[in-house]
């Protein structure tokens, strides 16, 4: 028993003091124990979070403002002990989202696609503190966000607080998306959190509750079990494809008053469902729900949602009521009003997300950044620059531009403005050379020495065309977490010696590279251990062995070892034991 207690106070202390390890280690190797210790708690004062480092600087405040995909890829991969992170949300933990409509249906447990924030705060070497409330107001002149406190009081005995920053992350991701329909916000399930995910749990179980009474007519029982989901996209394709596994594989057997009276219906104003995917991926959806008896109704358009029934036009203008028990809403995302009023203070009021630069910085905000759903990368055009473009390469100031000189400021231009390259892809050229050898003169014949202005702004004239902007997708914003992580870690050796390309409207180079967006892929479960993929290259694949791949790559994304055991857990336990149906 004594060395049992020894041990278990032992692995709590590593686990509130992980910096312990190095401690251990390096006296144990070395037996520079001092030294370690110095070094181990050169970045924490006594009261477990420090202002100064080792030299006696004081350390940079980076205020982090989300906890969702972006923030946590942020607060991950920080490593520079330079910083001191101030976290402020909502919710004090990490959700993964892609797994959402699993935890509706009970095939995954609402535990296990969580990870407490601190849990990931406290394994770093940089200082972090977190405070449970919500960002209302931004004030970019003072440098001061104002938050209200979930608990209902602060440290100070008051609601509201304001907290001081020198460096703002703004990742509060986004709302769902209403379009100011009447009754959608009363009436309607939404799937952006974990508790809307439980809610939907409950909910369905208790349709099933209500249907199986007694005294209950046929009409009536049908209304309670026909479930309607709106919106076609990657969401809501797969909770109804959740949905309809749980009610044929659980539920039906459970309550056989049911059978025969449970309806899916999906309402999608587009033509198709999944149009962000491949056209075999869309077919093939559509076809497999039409078999599995799930009513696609394409081309509906919601207008009203009251408490029994909704209302949806087709494009021909005819109105139709649809009876209904319950309504998940999964339509697209929508801003966050302290998103709206900050936008509107730096004017951006017109805009539907937080316009960045290349660098994910806040236009007009020099010490403002944002990332993931909340912001958008508004990519700067190479027809705004071109005449800055041509003077940089024009070295020799001839005022016409050989290949050669091009050539020199091939690979910044490319790095600058990503377009050129998709460009060059799209029309199968090998490089700048190339584009510019389209360039004709009057008569028709080739140039490709001495190119003047205009003919150069013709060759680049189409470039723009291939401008993209990223989709709102968990993806994107954990690529954006990470990468303003490490631009923060080596901001102060990137500022000596700059790594990015040539300024074009200015002298010198940026200090970093700017953003760039590696698609890996997506994912469409279809529901029956089907999951369609789309992989880099065209590659698609529809089918059992897509499943798999799709087990592998939400388990391996996990945060932690610990939900990555929960939710493969979770998987066998549903293949051996079934869903679990209980409403609570």
């Amino acid at each position: 028993m004594r060395s049992f207690s020894f041990f278990e106070r032992f692995s709590k202390a590593f686990q509130d003091h992980p910096s312990l390890t190095r401690i251990i280690v390096v006296s144990t190797i070395s037996g520079g124990g001092l030294i370690a210790y110095s070094e181990a708690n050169a970045s924490y004062g006594s009261n477990g979070s420090a202002a100064v480092v080792e030299t006696g600087t004081k350390k940079k405040k980076v205020v982090l403002l989300g906890t969702g995909w972006a923030g946590t890829s942020f607060l991950k991969n920080l490593n520079n002990s330079q910083y001191e992170v101030q976290i402020i949300s909502p919710r004090n933990y990490f959700a993964f989202t892609p797994l959402l409509p699993s935890v509706t249906c009970g095939t995954v447990e609402a535990r296990s696609v969580v990870e407490p924030i601190r849990n990931i705060g406290r394994k770093k070497n940089v200082d972090t503190s977190y405070l449970e409330a919500e960002c209302f107001k931004i004030d970019p002149s003072s440098k001061k966000v104002y938050c209200r406190s979930k608990q209902g009081l602060a440290s100070n005995g008051k609601k509201e607080f304001s907290v001081d920053y020198d460096y703002l992350v703004i990742a509060t991701g986004a709302q769902s998306n209403t379009f100011n329909i009447p009754g959608v916000e009363e009436n309607c399930h939404f799937l952006k959190e974990v508790e809307d995910a439980q809610k939907i749990r409950k909910t369905v179980i208790d349709s099933f509750e209500k249907a199986s009474l007694p005294e209950l007519s046929d009409e009536e029982r049908k209304r309670i079990l026909h479930f309607v989901v709106v919106g076609g996209g990657p969401t809501g394709v797969e909770f109804a494809a959740e949905l309809h596994d749980f009610v044929t594989e659980d539920l039906v057997s459970l309550y056989p008053r049911a059978k025969g009276s449970v309806q899916i219906t999906l309402l999608e104003a587009a033509d198709h469902i999944l149009t962000m995917f491949d056209k075999r991926i869309t077919e093939f959806a559509e076809e497999k729900f039409s078999r599995d008896g799930i009513d696609v109704k394409l081309g509906s358009m919601v207008t009203k949602v009251n408490e029994k029934d909704i209302s949806a036009k087709t494009k021909g203008g005819e109105v139709s009521s649809i009876p209904y028990g319950m309504i998940v809403w999964s339509t697209g995302i929508g801003t966050r009003p302290v998103i709206k009023d900050f936008m509107k203070q730096i004017g951006q009021g017109n805009r539907r997300a937080l316009a960045t630069d290349e660098w994910l910085r806040v236009e007009g905000c020099d010490n403002i950044y944002a990332l993931g759903d909340c912001a958008t990368i508004n990519q700067r055009k190479v027809m705004e620059d071109v005449s800055a473009i041509f003077s940089k390469a024009d070295k020799d100031k001839s005022g016409t531009l050989t290949l050669k000189e091009f050539q020199e400021a091939m690979d910044d231009i490319c790095v600058r403005y990503p377009q050129v390259e998709l460009y060059l892809k799209s029309k199968r050229m090998r490089g700048i050379a190339d584009l510019l050898k389209e360039a004709e003169t009057d008569d028709g014949s080739k140039k490709n020495i001495d190119l003047k202005i205009e003919e150069f702004k013709s060759a680049l004239s189409q470039v723009d065309s291939q401008v993209k902007f990223l989709p709102a997708t968990a993806q994107v914003a954990a690529q954006q977490g990470a990468y303003l992580a490490k631009c923060f870690d080596r901001m102060e050796e990137c500022e000596k010696n700059p790594e990015g390309p040539i300024r074009m409207r200015g002298e010198g180079r940026h200090r970093f590279r700017p953003f760039r967006y590696k698609h890996l892929g997506q994912f469409a479960p279809l529901g029956g251990e089907k999951t369609a993929a789309q992989l880099p290259g065209d590659w698609v694949s529809i089918g059992h062995s897509s499943q798999w791949l799709w087990y592998s790559v939400y388990a391996s994304k996990q945060v932690s070892w610990r939900t990555r055991v929960l939710v493969v857990s979770d998987w066998m336990r549903r293949f051996i034991f079934g869903r679990d149906s209980s409403s609570i």
